[in-house]
């Protein structure tokens, strides 16, 4: 089979405030979040990868950069908008709070049903078009895999990659949810036998490696 690996970013500034990024807004990562990333390459450490596939975005390009250089391996790797974050719209750059205020019905439905999120009124994106752009990604990938054993890499964003590596494992829009949201630095990992979904889901948002103790503006 075919193991897919995805890394969503290490925290931000903005993680911290509590804003929306999405996939125009950026800030810099914290400086913990390069120890959490170098906690993260040693968990990984002994895994070859074939491949990494990488959002474009500063805060994705530098968690890849630094575990990529942690990993010592020359892996090489794609930078793609497919990874992209969700596009956000009018929310990015705002506080949840402030969202919460002017757009509850759009942060209650991308946050709590995303079957009834319509992003019209905040010029975003909807489920079905980030599916739409990532799946490809993972399934063109996994299709490359010649030989049916090859380790990926994808580092991405926390809401792109709860809906979908939920897409990838059959789960229905209006359930997306369901398990949580993704902490920064930490790895799901999903097998696949060929470019054929359902994907089996074998870790949801690891983080046993991590030494820091988690606090609720880790995980989206």
């Amino acid at each position: 089979m075919t193991r897919l690996f995805f890394v969503r970013h290490g925290k931000t500034q903005w993680n911290l405030e509590g804003r929306y990024q999405g996939a125009n807004g950026d800030s810099p990562l914290l400086p913990e979040s390069y120890e959490q990333i170098h906690q993260l390459a040693g968990y990984l450490k002994g895994t070859h990868f074939a491949h990494c596939y990488i959002s474009p975005l500063p805060r994705a390009q530098a968690t890849a950069n630094t575990l990529l250089q942690d990993l010592n391996e020359n892996i090489p790797t794609t930078t793609t908008v497919g990874m992209r974050e969700f596009n956000l719209g009018k929310m990015e750059g705002m506080k949840f709070t402030d969202v919460a205020k002017k757009y509850p019905k759009e942060l209650h439905a991308f946050r709590a049903a995303p079957d009834d999120y319509d992003p019209t009124a905040i010029e975003g994106e909807t489920f079905p078009d980030l599916i739409k752009r990532m799946q490809p990604v993972v399934l063109d990938a996994v299709a490359k895999d010649v030989t049916g054993e090859e380790n990926l890499l994808f580092v991405s964003h926390g809401a792109a990659l709860v809906a979908l590596i939920q897409s990838l494992l059959g789960t229905p829009i209006a359930d997306m949810r369901k398990m949580g949201g993704l902490t920064n630095s930490s790895v799901t990992i999903l097998e696949a036998y060929g470019p054929n979904l359902p994907f089996k889901l074998i870790k949801w948002n690891d983080t046993e490696y991590l030494t820091k103790k988690l606090d609720p503006t880790d995980t989206i």
